[in-house]
């Protein structure tokens, strides 16, 4: 453990890194970033219900996306869980408890439906400085995240989470759009949402109607308030800089669109780039596992967290609801 964490803190973070470019010679500074880059990485998964699991798995180590990073083991919620994730993405081992990982592997994904037990999965491998990435939603509770990411940074354990629609490509791409196109007046986005999920209500759909929102507009969402009618509903959305959102909740059918109102009308933002394959969030992700530079500011992912929980509380009163971070 003690080498892993080492060479994390003595190759991985970007400071260390530019130390070495500036007081060694670019060749060397090269050399040592393609040792880091072909470094083998032994993944573990903790959460086996996603079919995100096995997506992981046929990446790695079946199509191989990145050469010399393998899922080497996963534990399931159920037995029928992790050998189906196992099989399908070809993982070699299930471990019947998390705990059996430590000390086998360099980086870890924890993966559940439902976001409440992240980051207790997460804590004995923070610990021992093991990389890593959380699936969306990060947490459950700011509270929680804030007293795991100090955590995180006492250790100096690199950590991150997002969701892949907005790390992405695509979004990015809308984002450099928006900079084109004048006053925006107000925005619209439509996304799946089940606010009575048993998997945590709004935070299982809703972050990725709004964390790419957010990656576009800004994360300074200061109030928030939900309306429904049974199954039906929409949350409004105000910006400290005073830009009002509308999350229209589907429930019918899938797929997320968002428009915007401006002084020429009502204009539906579309990428305009395809996105690559493998996509920049494995792409980032990877390359934190391997040199320890976090692709996410911590603020950023308890930012999402925080406005999530105020959507949450908004849901059962229908109310305003203060974003409190």
């Amino acid at each position: 453990m003690k080498t892993r964490r080492s060479f994390i803190k003595t190759v991985g973070t970007g400071a260390t890194l530019s130390s070495v470019v500036l007081s060694s010679t670019t060749a060397f500074a090269f050399q040592m970033l393609s040792e880091v880059d072909k470094r083998k990485i032994r993944i573990g998964i903790i959460g086996a219900e996603n079919s995100h699991a096995i997506g992981f798995g046929k990446m790695f180590n079946t199509d191989k996306k990145f050469p010399g990073v393998e899922v080497k083991y996963i534990w399931g919620e159920t037995d029928e869980f992790a050998k189906n994730a196992a099989e399908k993405g070809n993982i070699p081992n299930i471990v019947k408890d998390p705990i059996e990982m430590l000390g086998k592997i360099d980086a870890l994904i924890v993966d559940h439906r439902h976001a409440k037990y992240h980051l207790e999965a997460a804590i004995p491998f923070i610990k021992e400085g093991i990389p890593t990435f959380i699936d969306k939603p990060f947490c459950y509770r700011v509270s929680e995240g804030k007293e795991f990411l100090a955590m995180a940074k006492k250790y100096g354990t690199p950590v991150t989470s997002y969701s892949s629609i907005a790390h992405s490509k695509k979004t990015y791409d809308i984002k450099k759009q928006i900079g084109s196109m004048g006053k925006i007046n107000q925005v619209v986005r439509y996304g799946p949402v089940e606010m009575d999920s048993k998997y945590g209500g709004i935070f299982f759909y809703g972050v990725h109607l709004l964390q790419p929102l957010m990656k576009i507009f800004g994360e300074d969402i200061e109030r928030v308030r939900v309306t429904r009618n049974e199954q039906k509903g929409s949350a409004s959305l105000v910006f400290r800089s005073g830009l009002y959102a509308t999350l229209v909740f589907k429930n019918i059918s899938s797929g997320w669109e968002t428009f915007v109102e401006t002084e020429d009308g009502l204009v539906e933002l579309k990428s305009r780039v395809d996105e690559p394959d493998p996509g920049i969030n494995y792409v980032e992700m990877v390359d934190m596992f391997r040199t320890g530079k976090e692709p996410r500011s911590h603020k950023s992912i308890l930012s999402c967290v925080a406005v999530l929980e105020a959507l949450e509380k908004s849901v059962a009163s229908e109310q305003w609801e203060e974003v409190v971070i």
